[in-house]
C-alpha cells in the first residue's frame, strides 16, 4: 500500500524527480504517437529531426517517441522505427540526430519500445504472432490470424526489448517506456480473452504478467539504474472477459517491485478504442471505478487515483486533456504526477508552452467534424462498418497532422476526414510495398 503523502503544491510548470534521480523540468508530457516517417529500411529520418525539434521547442518536459518496435516482422505500420540487431553506422547518426533534436533546452527525450504482436497488419505480416491464435475482430480484414509464439520466440521477445533500450541509451535518449498496453503483445499476454495459454505464460494473472515483468527486468539490466524506464499499462482491455481493472491492480503491485521510474495510465485496444476516446464494436465493459469530482475531461483519471492507492512510482495519464484547469485538478493532491498530451499536439506543436505560460486556457475544439456520414458508404452500410472506417478516419487525419509537422509545414485543420482516410490508406500501403530487407 502506498502511504506518500500527497504533494498539494504540484502544478504543471513545477519539476518532478524520478527514483532513478533524473529530474524533468515540468508535468507535461508529449505522450507517444506513431510517427510513420521511417524510411524502407525501418531507419529514423531527417523527418523525425524535424518533427522532435518542433515538438522539443513547444515546452513539454517530456517526449515520448512512437512506439519503436522489436522486430520488423512484426510492425504496427511499415513507417516505424525498427531496432532489432546490430545497427550501422547510418542508423546510429540517425537516431542520434532524432535524439539531439528531442533533448534541447532540458527537454527529455523518451523511447517507446513496443512489439506489435497480433495487431499486425496484413500489409506487413500475413500471418502475426500472439500468445495464442485469436484474431483481432475487426471487420475489412486488415489483420490476419496469429499464431502461438513458442517457449523460446518469448524469451528472444525479452532480449530484443532489452537490446533496443542498450540501443536508446547509446544513442542519447535519456530514458525508454515498455509498451504494455493497447493490445499490443505484452498487453495480449495480459489478457485472459487472448491469451489462452496453459504453459508458465498463461492461466493466472502471475503467469500472464510474466512477460511484462521479465521485459522490465531485462530492459534495466540494459540501461542501469540511473537511467529512466517507464511502462505503459492498460487500466483495463473494456471488453467482457478481458484484462480487468482489479488485474491491473495486481500487476502495478508486482512492479512496485522493478524500480519503475514512472508507470503510464492508459486503456483499450483495437477492438475497443478507448484510447482514443471512442467506443469499439462491442459495448464497453463497465470497470465500476468510483468517479472523481476531479479532471472529468481526462479519460482514464478516475482510474489513476484508484491505482495510487497501490501504486509506489510516479504516475501519468494520458487521453482526453484539454484545459490547463483539468491538467491543475489532475496534478492536485499528489494522486497523478504527469499529465500526457497526444491530439492536441499534432494541431498545435506549442501547446505545452502556451498552456505553461497561460497564453491558452483550453486547446480548441476540432474533432466535432471529424466523421464520414453513412452516405458515403451507401445508405445499408452495417453501422460496424461505419465506425471502423470513421475510427480509421479520425486515425489518418491526425496521421496528416504528423506528416506535415515533420516536412515542417504547419498543420491543416481545414481537412476532411474522407481526404484524411484516402490519404491515410495510400499512403500505409505505398509504404508496405516499398519496404526493404
Amino acid at each position: 500500500m502506498n502511504t506518500r503523502p500527497p504533494d498539494t503544491s504540484t502544478g504543471i510548470a513545477s519539476r518532478l524527480n524520478l527514483p532513478c534521480g533524473a529530474s524533468i523540468k515540468n508535468r507535461l508530457s508529449k505522450a507517444a504517437m506513431t510517427e510513420g516517417v521511417a524510411d524502407a529500411r525501418n531507419r529514423a529520418t531527417e523527418r523525425h529531426v524535424t518533427l522532435y525539434r518542433r515538438w522539443c521547442e513547444g515546452g513539454a518536459g517530456m517526449l515520448l517517441s512512437g512506439n519503436v518496435q522489436v522486430d520488423r516482422r512484426y510492425l504496427e505500420r511499415a513507417g516505424n522505427i525498427v531496432i532489432d540487431g546490430p545497427q550501422d553506422s547510418a542508423q546510429l547518426a540517425a537516431l542520434e540526430a532524432l535524439a539531439e533534436a528531442g533533448t534541447a533546452d532540458d527537454t527529455h527525450l523518451w523511447m517507446q519500445i513496443s512489439h506489435a504482436g497480433r495487431q499486425t497488419p496484413k500489409l506487413i505480416a500475413t500471418e502475426p504472432v500472439g500468445p495464442s491464435t485469436i484474431a483481432l475482430a475487426i471487420p475489412g480484414g486488415r489483420f490476419g490470424k496469429p499464431r502461438a509464439l513458442s517457449g523460446d520466440e518469448i524469451r528472444d521477445v525479452i532480449a530484443r526489448f532489452a537490446f533496443t533500450a542498450g540501443i536508446a541509451r547509446q544513442t542519447g535518449f535519456t530514458g525508454v517506456q515498455v509498451h504494455g498496453a493497447h493490445g499490443y503483445l505484452l498487453s495480449e499476454f495480459l489478457s485472459p480473452r487472448v491469451n489462452t495459454r496453459n504453459d508458465e505464460w498463461g492461466g493466472s494473472l502471475e503467469n500472464r504478467a510474466r512477460l511484462l515483468l521479465e521485459t522490465v527486468r531485462a530492459v534495466r539490466a540494459s540501461v542501469g539504474p540511473d537511467y529512466p524506464v517507464a511502462v505503459k499499462l492498460n487500466s483495463a482491455d473494456f471488453q467482457k472477459g478481458g484484462f480487468s481493472f482489479e488485474d491491473c491492480l495486481q500487476v502495478i503491485e508486482m512492479l512496485n517491485a522493478e524500480g519503475l521510474d514512472l508507470l503510464e495510465i492508459s486503456g483499450g485496444n483495437y477492438e475497443q478504442p478507448r484510447l482514443l476516446g471512442i467506443a469499439g464494436l462491442e459495448p464497453v465493459f463497465d470497470q465500476n471505478v468510483r468517479e472523481s469530482t476531479r479532471a472529468r475531461e481526462a479519460y482514464f483519471f478516475d482510474y489513476a487515483v484508484a491505482a495510487r492507492r497501490v501504486a509506489t512510482m510516479p504516475l501519468m495519464v494520458t487521453g482526453g486533456f484539454r484545459s490547463a484547469q483539468g491538467m491543475n485538478e489532475a496534478l492536485a493532491g499528489g494522486d497523478v504526477d504527469v499529465i500526457g498530451l497526444a491530439r492536441p499536439l499534432c494541431i498545435d506543436p506549442d501547446f505545452p508552452a502556451k498552456i505553461l505560460s497561460g497564453q491558452l486556457a483550453k486547446a480548441p475544439a476540432v474533432e466535432q467534424n471529424l466523421r464520414i456520414g453513412p452516405g458515403i458508404l451507401g445508405p445499408n452500410s452495417p453501422i460496424a462498418l461505419l465506425k471502423t472506417v470513421n475510427g480509421f478516419a479520425r486515425v489518418g487525419w491526425y496521421y496528416e497532422q504528423i506528416y506535415r509537422l515533420a516536412d515542417g509545414l504547419e498543420p491543416d485543420v481545414s481537412m476532411s476526414a474522407l481526404r484524411a482516410l484516402i490519404a491515410y490508406d495510400k499512403t500505409e500501403k505505398t509504404k508496405a510495398r516499398s519496404l526493404l530487407p
